[in-house]
């Protein structure tokens, strides 16, 4: 009765673990609830096991031959004699339940079988640097539009399990996060190849995939608000219980050429009868390591300035209508002048992109989002008082080869 109470509490903790664990999509109150059944069916497990500890102590284990006490040791066996039968009850360590009970409780966390997903090419295709939600930096592999991503997946059972299960597809999907809508993926690609039909897994086991010329229009992207990714995701279904999925990240960059058309940017601000002063740079599209090349001139100076500045600023749009998020970042600040100018004054612009993380001008990216860069020019006067002006610019990623 004992063994049969045991074996059916240890069976009922494994199927649920293996029916709820897995799961994708749980409500606070679901969780709770499961967390409370498997605390109550490990608490039936450690009673299960104390009572046996106290059942052989009280009952023995009866050996049909008389034992000599040399034979034993007595902090080990306590022996108990009557004609020719003996008791024989072993001195069971608290901790070996504890462990057993933790063995069972980990077993059933762990799922049936491994899955791993490698690339053919992938021992010499660039890798790139990405950082995780946990704030861990890894390295991906680097593909670009229209680029074909061939590899193989391998599943390996667990110690020998067979794993049932209703088929085997890897997809390749496009997904843009929104973070105020946190946990709902907007899939702009989405491939599926099958790997394998329903069955049976009983030993290791290598499915092979391709996804040829595929169109990777956007640009992964990871910023404030928003998030744009790309994954292969492997997917075991399995009948009754949840499936098992695994998943690779990668990166798209796409690359365009130098445009043929650049106009300069001349402006001229200031405030009436106190600043006029006329800023110019050389171009208005500037590529990721591009450097920009200005100059600044002052033709009516009235008011004490105390520093200027040149500010790299990205501005992220998230959203549309009532939900749109706006969020301004500043890149860096170059400090152009210390002091008091005097008019007719000019002032040199020289500021090296290369060591800012910039990515290039995004519009309407899936009617989800949009990224802006400018530069903003900072006038600070002796009173602390700032005045500004911004010029929207266009940044481009330029192909390494160019």
């Amino acid at each position: 009765m004992w063994c049969w109470g045991l074996l059916s509490r240890t069976s009922l903790f494994h199927v649920f673990c293996e029916r709820n664990l897995f799961c994708s999509s749980k409500t606070p109150s679901f969780l709770l609830h499961s967390f409370l059944l498997m605390l109550l069916c490990y608490v039936f497990m450690v009673f299960d096991f104390w009572t046996f500890q106290w059942w052989v102590r009280f009952m023995g284990l009866i050996v049909d031959q008389p034992v000599d006490q040399d034979d034993v040791t007595l902090n080990k066996l306590e022996l108990l004699q009557s004609g020719r039968r003996a008791f024989i009850v072993p001195d069971i360590d608290t901790g070996m339940f504890v462990a057993l009970a933790y063995n069972i409780i980990a077993g059933a966390f762990k799922p049936p079988c491994k899955i791993s997903i490698s690339l053919t090419d992938g021992s010499t295709r660039k890798q790139v640097r990405i950082k995780k939600e946990n704030g861990q930096m890894v390295m991906v592999p680097l593909f670009q539009n229209h680029d074909n991503i061939v590899g193989e997946v391998v599943i390996e059972p667990s110690n020998g399990k067979k794993v049932e299960h209703n088929g085997v597809k890897i997809e390749l999907l496009g997904q843009i996060e929104l973070y105020f809508d946190r946990g709902n993926f907007y899939d702009f690609t989405s491939l599926v190849r099958e790997l394998d039909v329903p069955g049976n897994l009983y030993e290791r086991k290598t499915y092979p995939f391709e996804f040829s010329t595929i169109e990777m229009q956007y640009e992964s992207y990871n910023g404030i608000n928003v998030r744009l990714r790309y994954i292969l995701k492997v997917t075991i279904s399995r009948n009754y219980v949840n499936n098992i999925v695994e998943y690779m990240d990668f990166v798209v960059r796409n690359y365009s050429v130098a445009p043929p058309i650049n106009n300069s940017i001349k402006m001229e601000v200031g405030i009436e009868e106190c600043l006029h002063i006329e800023f110019e740079y050389s171009k208005s599209k500037y590529h990721l390591k591009d450097v920009i090349v200005g100059k600044i001139y002052f033709l009516l100076v009235r008011i004490k300035i105390k520093t200027m500045e040149l500010e790299v600023r990205r501005r992220e749009s998230t959203g549309s209508g009532t939900n749109t998020y706006v969020e301004t970042e500043t890149l860096s600040k170059y400090e152009l002048m210390d002091g008091v100018p005097v008019r007719g004054e000019s002032i040199p612009v020289r500021l090296f992109l290369g060591p800012y993380e910039l990515t290039p001008t995004y519009h309407n990216i899936n009617n989800k989002f949009s990224v802006k860069y400018f530069l903003n020019l900072v006038l600070v006067d002796e009173e602390d008082r700032r005045y500004f002006k911004q010029q929207e610019i266009t940044v481009y990623r330029l192909s390494e080869n160019s």
